[in-house]
This record gives structure tokens, C-alpha cells and sequence, in this order.
């Protein structure tokens, strides 16, 4: 990637944390280009990163090897139907969620598309994605894709594209679902006679430490989550009550819901 131009067209937090990724990295700002209507995000992208931001697409995108397309899915037709004409020779890189490659291949008439389903926290270099790439990628193509996501955190490949519904369930909407379970502990915390930072602290460590010890493990996730619970102690009494609560039978229920919605996305924005 050290003599790639690269162009993003949006400029808002995903777009940023690949952006400071790849200047980490090494990748100049000058090598940067990209494309954001908004103008205080123009600036800020300037302040920040020093790079060159647009307030509409030109003939300037010809010259970039990849297009990251990092816009919300109700602008994605739009978007493509203003840069299509310059950006005919680059591979195409798309962060929107539940817009299918087969609509990116239709607006802007290539077939060398991938699709990522990031996160946030790849705006700390902690981000997971996952990628699908159409037939036409090449493995260079791909290997290319992966330097620039590497960036951000980690990546995995998923072999049909439908799977990246169920992605944008369980990783892309993921911190969401965990910061509401922080909001939940710090709550009780509080209201158990800790103060609020207090609280708060001991809730992000727990989730920090916790998630650490699952990645270091090879047991199933239920054998770590059965050695913490003494029947009778303190641990069953709260798992219990959950249970009792369907908890477990709801959240999952929230998950698939999240993936029709992908699904929904696609079709409501990718005609």
C-alpha cells in the first residue's frame, strides 16, 4: 500500500478510524482523498488527519487505486451515481451496511467490490470485521483489503455474502448491545451504594477482562461461564433470576431481529 492513493467517499467515524489506521501505519495524508458534503466533518478530518476533503466527487478519484465507500445506506445510490464516472478502474471497498454488492456492482458498473461489516471499535484499533469479496476480487485484491482493515483491529472472510446479515447483527450492532449491558451494571452499582465512576470502572473492566479470558481459552464459553457459578453463591442467584426472566431466550431474539433488519436495509436501499 505504500504507493496507493486511496479515496473515501464519506467521511464520518468509520471512515476516520480506517483513515487513522492507515496514517499509524505509515500511508501519508497525501495519499488520502476524501469525499464529504458535510463541512464542519471536512474540517475536522483536516484538523485531525490532515487530509484532503471534498465537498462533492471530481475527476480527481481516477487516480485512486481503492474506494472505500463509507456512507449511510440511504446515500449509497446517490453517492455512486455522482463518483461512478471516475472511479470506473479501482477496487471498491463497502462499510455500508445491508447493501448488497449485487446494487454497488449495478451503480457503478464493476464487479471488483468487498464488502465489510466493521465496528466501532475500530476507532481504537479494536474493531472485528468481516469480509465478502465477489468472484472478480483477486487474491492481490483481497490481500489489499486486508492491509487496510488490519488497521482497524481484526477481519475474518465469510464465504456467502447473506452471512454478513447475521454479521451486522452479532459484531457490527455488538458494542451497542454491550455498552447497554455497562449502562445496566453501572445502574445496579450505583444503586447498591458505589458511586457512579466507581460503578462504571468496575463494569468496563469486568467486560474487558472477562472478553480477554474467552480469547485466551479453548473451552466452550459455557464451562468458563459454569466456573463461576458456585450453586447457591451469589453468581447463581443473579443467573437464575435471569433465567427466570428469559434473559438469555430475549437477547437472542434481539439479534435476529437486527439481522432482518440488514436484510430490510438491502431491500428498501439497494434498488
Amino acid at each position: 500500500m505504500d504507493d496507493a492513493r486511496i479515496a473515501f467517499i464519506g467521511g464520518g467515524n468509520m471512515a476516520s478510524a480506517i483513515i487513522g489506521g492507515l496514517i499509524r501505519q505509515g500511508l501519508a495524508p497525501a495519499q488520502i482523498a476524501v469525499v464529504e458534503p458535510f463541512a464542519a466533518q471536512r474540517a475536522r478530518l483536516q484538523q485531525d488527519f490532515g487530509v484532503a476533503a471534498e465537498e462533492h466527487a471530481g475527476a480527481s478519484l481516477a487516480a485512486c487505486r481503492l474506494v472505500v465507500w463509507a456512507v449511510k445506506p440511504q446515500t449509497f445510490k446517490e453517492a455512486a451515481g455522482q463518483a461512478s464516472a471516475h472511479v470506473q478502474q479501482a477496487l471498491h471497498l463497502s462499510v455500508a451496511a445491508g447493501i448488497r454488492s449485487d446494487s454497488i456492482a449495478a451503480w457503478l458498473g464493476t464487479e471488483r467490490i468487498v464488502r465489510a461489516m466493521p465496528n466501532t471499535p475500530a476507532l481504537v484499533g479494536k474493531g472485528m470485521t468481516a469480509l465478502f469479496a465477489r468472484g472478480s476480487v483477486t487474491a492481490a485484491e483481497k490481500m489489499q483489503v486486508e492491509q487496510v482493515i488490519a488497521t482497524t483491529g481484526e477481519f475474518l472472510w465469510v464465504e456467502a455474502e447473506p452471512q454478513l446479515d447475521a454479521v451486522t447483527a452479532l459484531s457490527g450492532s455488538g458494542p451497542a448491545y454491550v455498552f447497554y449491558f455497562l449502562e445496566a451494571m453501572t445502574q445496579a452499582g450505583a444503586e447498591m451504594g458505589l458511586d457512579a465512576q466507581q460503578a462504571r470502572r468496575l463494569a468496563v473492566g469486568t467486560f474487558a477482562g472477562a472478553s480477554e479470558l474467552a480469547r485466551a481459552s479453548q473451552e466452550p464459553l459455557q464451562v468458563l461461564r459454569e466456573r463461576v457459578t458456585s450453586k447457591g453463591g451469589t453468581t447463581y442467584a443473579a443467573l437464575t433470576s435471569m433465567e427466570q426472566d428469559q434473559v438469555k431466550a430475549a437477547f437472542v431474539k434481539a439479534l435476529h431481529a437486527a439481522c432482518r433488519r440488514a436484510e430490510e436495509l438491502g431491500d428498501e436501499f439497494g434498488r
